[in-house]
């Protein structure tokens, strides 16, 4: 008997992810209309402002004449979503793929720092004036993503040989990655020293004429830092689908997941598969970092040591609310993404501050976290409603006799 739509597994995690979502936004409203109402400057008014930033922040244009606020499409703040979801959809990626092959990859951050290092070092080392700029660019994009997947595999390969826990292994190299960037710019010639007021910052990598190119995006976002990297982590959101759903190697990694000692009776070689997934999952997370400081108007800040990259992080609740599918990576990296311009809009253009957003993360996260129990509980409820329905169906069959 073919199933209907909303019986489908896949309907349940989208279902349950607008749940997360809807749940998440009441739950920012609430706290907005709470500290609006205590606020003798905001009142009901500020509250509702506040509410309709958080919902639209992203058509926000500013404030007219009369101080009322104005909506329409935004290029400047379209763009920069973009330009944030990048990293977000690659670290969402790396996150999801160890979700899929049954490993909890919290490891993103070091691995991001890994390619944060690599891509920076080669675009800045090799002169644009003997090697031509793109292929700069190519070199360390690649050499950014070879940097991650030798990190990611770190702790793939003490899981696999000495079963050590991967959280365990992985929050060590975060760490040791954070605190060896830090030593390698202090000792390294990429410190900013044309700006004096650019105390711990490395270079812009337009400085050696390497910046990704904007693929005709900044006509349609001007005045944004969009470019040609989200449409770089789209693709890969792709490949990764196609490896997962069509590949003999993601059948295996998938196995792996679901149960690592039947797969290895099955004859799958469990051992390689854990340290590749690793191994892709850290090219992914430093593929993001790459993507995001060879944009060449970003600037990094290689006191690390103090704090660990939040994108490394923001990839865990990409990858829960996409429900570990690669195509619903994007969609919940730009709604992220959306939620912090949402969160500026809302500093910038009324008394409130940005952390109400992480508020409203951290519900959906926690939400996303028993996306489970929810997928049940719709279960539930269309089982009650198919058992009225038949009921109903019956009780007129018994009147017409």
């Amino acid at each position: 008997m073919k199933s209907s739509f909303w019986d489908k597994e896949g309907t349940k995690s989208v279902m349950a992810s607008l749940i997360a979502i809807i749940v998440g936004m009441l739950a920012g409203s609430i706290i907005i209309i709470v500290v609006g109402l205590g606020n003798a400057n905001m009142g009901l008014k500020g509250a509702w402002e506040g509410i309709r930033l958080v919902v639209a922040g992203l058509f926000s244009t500013g404030r007219d004449a009369a101080g009322r606020l104005s909506f329409g499409f935004n290029p400047t703040t379209f763009g920069n979503m973009l330009f944030r979801a990048t990293p977000l959809v690659m670290t969402g990626l790396s996150v999801a793929l160890g979700n899929k092959a049954g490993l909890f990859n919290i490891g993103a951050p070091g691995q991001y720092l890994a390619g944060t290092t690599a891509s920076l070092y080669i675009a800045l080392s090799i002169p644009t004036t003997s090697v031509p700029a793109w292929l700069v660019w190519l070199l360390a994009f690649l050499g950014g993503m070879l940097a991650g997947a030798c990190w990611g595999a770190i702790p793939g390969l003490l899981k696999a040989y000495l079963n050590i826990n991967e959280v365990l292994a992985c929050i060590m190299t975060n760490w040791i990655a954070a605190n060896l960037t830090t030593w390698l710019f202090d000792i390294g010639h990429l410190k900013n020293v044309t700006e004096g007021t650019k105390t711990s910052y490395v270079y812009k990598t337009t400085f050696n004429n390497v910046a990704t190119s904007k693929l005709g995006l900044d006509k349609l976002f001007s005045g944004s830092q969009v470019n040609g990297g989200i449409i770089i982590a789209i693709l890969f959101a792709v490949i990764v689908y196609i490896l997962l759903s069509k590949t003999t190697l993601g059948y295996e990694l998938k196995a792996c997941g679901a149960n690592r000692y039947a797969a290895r009776y099955a004859g799958i070689k469990d051992k390689r598969n854990i340290v590749l997934t690793m191994a892709m999952a850290g090219a992914l997370a430093a593929g993001g970092a790459a993507l995001y400081n060879l944009a060449g108007n970003t600037e990094f800040f290689w006191n690390t040591y103090q704090s660990l990259p939040a994108e490394g992080f923001n990839g865990i609740p990409v990858a829960l609310l996409a429900v570990n599918n690669p195509i619903g990576v994007i969609f919940a990296a730009i709604f992220m993404s959306m939620l912090n311009i949402c969160g500026q809009q809302l500093t910038n253009l009324t008394a409130y501050n940005e952390y109400i957003t992480d508020v409203i993360i951290a519900v959906i996260v926690y939400l996303a976290a028993f996306m489970l129990v929810i997928k049940l509980w719709l279960t539930r409820v269309r089982k009650q409603r198919a058992g009225k329905s038949s009921a109903a169906a019956n009780g007129g069959k018994e009147a017409a006799k």
